[in-house]
């Protein structure tokens, strides 16, 4: 029997001052899922995931986490079930690497329990995920931007979330970086079973990952499901008006986009 999803949204409008994003728009967030949000620049991707976790407020409908309004549970309760690695961070003047993960473990302290041996331990082991355990005493203002994506994602990562959500996780790393952080995503829900939900722009990236793609253009979802059930050629271009053939990847048989080619102009 089918159950409900521990996060979901419901009839939402999404707005930025007088200017609406999204209408109407409800989804479910698959448990234990790697879902990825896919779409042309501008069709809501980012403001929707925003509003599922908590930073932009809806101007209607409601986000669900657990059965309960989001925007009604405590900001520490939420922040240790759901993670969220936002599009831009800003990192404190001369915080070292190592200080700025250790961050991460904010959602588990309190009154009657400080900084603890799992702590560091979780620090640690975020840091050698994300291959940045050698920058521990560095400042992050004199890092790379790849270097800095690295460091965010290890934060998120000691945040030891359940739902961990990712906006545009990939930006500034290069193609070897982006393999590796996509990999340790898949890790993470395959081996721990967390609930991943990012946004990316790169739409073969996206089907080879995910186990859920949501497909969005105008702040409507146009298709949700399983890669291999949804990504065809007529979806790709009703979502990004490209004219497109989709084969299966060689290495992993999931779908593959090509864009067809140019027609070269006689001369």
């Amino acid at each position: 029997m089918p159950t409900t999803p521990r996060l979901r949204a419901d009839s939402l409008t999404l707005a930025y001052e007088r200017r609406t994003i999204a209408r109407d728009l409800s989804i479910d967030i698959p448990d234990a899922s790697f879902t990825v949000i896919v779409g042309p620049n501008a069709c809501g991707k980012s403001t929707l995931l925003r509003a599922l976790a908590r930073t932009l407020r809806p101007t209607a409908g409601t986000v669900l986490l657990d059965g309960q309004d989001i925007a009604s549970r405590p900001a520490k309760q939420v922040a240790r079930t759901l993670g969220l690695l936002p599009q831009t961070s800003i990192a404190p003047d001369g915080i070292t690497v190592a200080d700025l993960v250790s961050r991460g473990r904010y959602p588990h302290q309190g009154l009657l329990r400080q900084w603890s041996e799992r702590d560091e331990r979780v620090v640690r082991e975020s840091m050698a995920a994300t291959g940045v355990a050698e920058l521990a005493d560095r400042t992050v203002d004199e890092l790379s931007g790849g270097q800095r994506q690295r460091v965010w994602i290890a934060m998120a990562l000691a945040q030891e979330t359940p739902l961990l959500l990712l906006d545009e996780p990939t930006t500034f790393l290069d193609i070897t970086h982006q393999v590796e952080l996509l990999d340790l995503c898949a890790r993470l829900h395959e081996e721990q079973g967390r609930t991943l939900v990012a946004v990316l722009h790169d739409l073969n990236q996206a089907a080879r990952y995910a186990s859920h793609l949501i497909a969005m253009r105008d702040g409507q979802v146009l298709a949700a499901g399983p890669p291999g059930e949804i990504v065809t050629a007529e979806l790709v271009e009703r979502v990004f008006h490209l004219p497109c053939r989709v084969i299966d990847d060689p290495e992993t048989g999931t779908p593959l986009v090509i864009p067809r080619a140019r027609v070269a102009v006689a001369r």
